[in-house]
C-alpha cells in the first residue's frame, strides 16, 4: 500500500464527492479545488494506486475513456448512463434482471451490462 498525500485524499475526496463515475479531467478539475497545482500526470498516477488499494473502481464504456467510481457503488451489480451532449456519465441502479431469454438458443449468460444514452437533466 503506497502512502497517503494530500494529493491521493484530494483526488478520493472528489471521486467519492461527485456521486456518478469521473473521467481523469474531471476528477482533475474537481480535486483541484483542494490541491491547487495538480497535474494530470499525478491525477493518472494516484488513480492507479486507487484502483491497486481497493478503493475506486474502473467504470469502462465502449469507446470512452476509463472512469472511476468509489468501490462502494462499483461493488454492486449497476449500470450507466451517459448524456450525449456533455458526455458525464451517471449510475443506473436499475436492471432489466435475467437476460437469459435473450441468448441464441443453447447459450447460457453469464454477466451483462448495459449502458443507456440521452440526454442528462442539464442538457434536456
Amino acid at each position: 500500500m503506497q502512502r497517503n498525500t494530500r494529493q491521493k485524499t484530494a483526488i478520493l475526496h472528489a471521486i467519492e464527492q461527485a456521486r456518478r463515475p469521473l473521467s481523469p479531467p474531471e476528477v482533475l478539475a474537481a480535486a483541484s479545488a483542494d490541491v491547487s497545482q495538480l497535474g494530470m500526470a499525478t491525477v493518472y498516477r494516484n488513480l492507479k494506486s486507487l484502483v491497486e488499494d481497493g478503493a475506486v473502481t474502473v467504470v469502462t464504456l465502449p469507446g470512452e475513456v476509463a472512469r472511476y467510481e468509489p468501490v462502494a457503488i462499483g461493488a454492486h451489480h449497476h449500470h450507466h448512463f451517459q448524456c450525449t451532449v456533455c458526455q458525464r456519465v451517471f449510475d443506473v441502479h436499475a436492471c432489466p434482471g435475467n437476460l437469459d431469454k435473450m441468448a441464441p438458443p443453447g447459450f447460457s449468460v453469464e454477466r451483462h451490462e448495459v449502458t443507456l444514452y440521452g440526454h442528462c437533466p442539464d442538457c434536456k
